[in-house]
């Protein structure tokens, strides 16, 4: 029987391979590993159109309804984690194609959630660079952490984990979601269930914890952003879409706060000329939050599997 053909999309630092045993699948299926990420859905097409089988990373390449259409050869789609909102699995299954995910670690996020506050409360990018330069030695003046109030909008996985780091710096730690049970609230070292909008005007560094969806879609607008205090922080490592962009780029560059910290962004990459790489008082990152070592490692070894098991006619991490 010949080989099936199989492609592992959008492996930007080239690891797929070295991270899981692919050989496994030697003399069964051909597996191809693709490092450049395809923007448009033509070259998409073009590049995994002889594919029956396409590994891809969270959200990094969507699978929407007329991609499917357009791939008749795919019969299985494995993507990292157990939720995708970038694949449309309803259409999927229409198109006969199986879906199935691995596990993911809430851990990673977490810590760079606090890569990112601290990284703004001590300034430490651009002390970094004045010492590499020879620029002036401690320009800035940091904020604490001890004392101060940090306000979560989420309190799920990723949340909670951030609360208990919070506790432990001594931060006053506030929550907000739509149905926060006020017992596992205090389990996990948030002091103050809030309003939203009292959140947002009472705390020093906001983070944001949320899914996305209809709800959550556009959460924090200009109306929020002017009720933080001028001299607070937002950071988003949950998803771009809760936060309206153009409203946080104004925010930014008119002082309505002291500066925002985010690992997602409407569009990934994100472009070179988008004005969010050089805003004022802003901390990005490429989206680093789930990679790690480990995370890969689960994801990689899992897909495996996956595609093991789905040749076997038994499939295993099926979603939808």
């Amino acid at each position: 029987m010949a080989e099936l053909r199989c492609a592992v999309l959008d492996d930007y630092q080239g690891v797929a391979r070295g991270l899981a045993d692919w050989d496994r699948l030697a003399g069964t299926v051909r597996t191809r590993f693709l490092t450049l990420h395809h923007d448009s859905q033509d070259a998409l097409v073009a590049a995994i159109g002889d594919c029956e089988i396409v590994v891809v990373m969270r959200e990094r390449t969507p699978f929407p309804a007329g991609l499917f259409a357009r791939l008749p050869r795919l019969r299985l789609l494995v993507t990292s984690g157990m939720r995708n909102a970038a694949v449309d699995v309803a259409a999927a299954r229409r198109h006969g194609v199986t879906v199935c995910g691995t596990a993911s670690n809430s851990e990673p996020p977490a810590e760079l959630t606090w890569a990112l506050i601290l990284g703004l409360a001590r300034q430490v990018v651009p002390e970094n660079g004045a010492l590499r330069t020879g620029g002036p030695w401690q320009r800035s003046l940091g904020a604490d952490l001890y004392g101060r109030r940090l306000g979560l909008l989420g309190l799920g996985k990723i949340g909670r984990k951030v609360a208990r780091v919070g506790a432990a710096f001594g931060m006053d730690v506030a929550a907000w979601s739509t149905n926060l049970d006020p017992g596992t609230a205090a389990e996990y070292g948030v002091t103050a269930l809030a309003t939203k909008e009292e959140l947002l005007e009472t705390s020093d560094f906001v983070s944001v914890h949320l899914v996305l969806g209809d709800r959550s879609r556009g959460l924090i607008g200009e109306p929020e952003l002017r009720r933080m205090r001028p001299t607070a922080y937002l950071v988003n490592t949950s998803r771009a879409a809760v936060v309206d962009q153009d409203a946080l780029l104004r925010a930014l560059r008119e002082g309505w706060i002291a500066g925002a910290g985010a690992d997602v962004f409407d569009t990934e990459p994100l472009p070179a000329d988008h004005p969010l790489r050089t805003a004022p008082n802003f901390l990005g990152l490429p989206h680093l939050g789930y990679v790690t070592r480990r995370n890969y490692e689960a994801y990689f070894s899992q897909a495996v599997e996956d595609i093991e098991a789905f040749l076997a006619g038994e499939p295993v991490r099926v979603l939808g």
